[in-house]
């Protein structure tokens, strides 16, 4: 049975909804520290404590971490190796990649070996 997922509710909060979803946003989507965030929202004129942003991860966290979670790509069940030599500065490197069936770059590693 699938839920529906409900948004958050910002009744009550001094700031608008946009603005708690972005700080939330930024939070989780570039794993910044709290600190971070109260420096990237002062540039942009809306002073918020790092205290403040932390509370409202705490609160409104969850909800934002499923949806970025959801949005990602998913791998496939079945994958293939790729390899190919390359010449970078007249040595013979090896690039093999993992890649799976819609074409989704699961791994790569580059070596002066084979």
């Amino acid at each position: 049975m699938k839920t529906i997922p409900i948004a958050p509710d910002y009744k009550g909060y001094r700031f608008p909804p946009e603005i708690i979803s972005h700080e939330v946003w930024l939070y989780f989507r570039f794993s910044l520290s709290f600190r971070d965030v109260e420096e990237l929202l002062a540039q942009r004129g809306i002073i918020v404590s790092y205290e403040t942003a932390r509370q409202w991860c705490l609160t409104f966290g969850q909800t934002y971490a499923n949806k970025l979670r959801r949005l990602r790509p998913h791998s496939g069940d079945m994958w293939q190796m790729d390899e190919m030599v390359l010449t970078i500065r007249g040595k013979k490197h090896t690039l093999w990649r993992a890649v799976d069936q819609d074409g989704i770059v699961l791994d790569m590693v580059l070596s002066t070996w084979r």
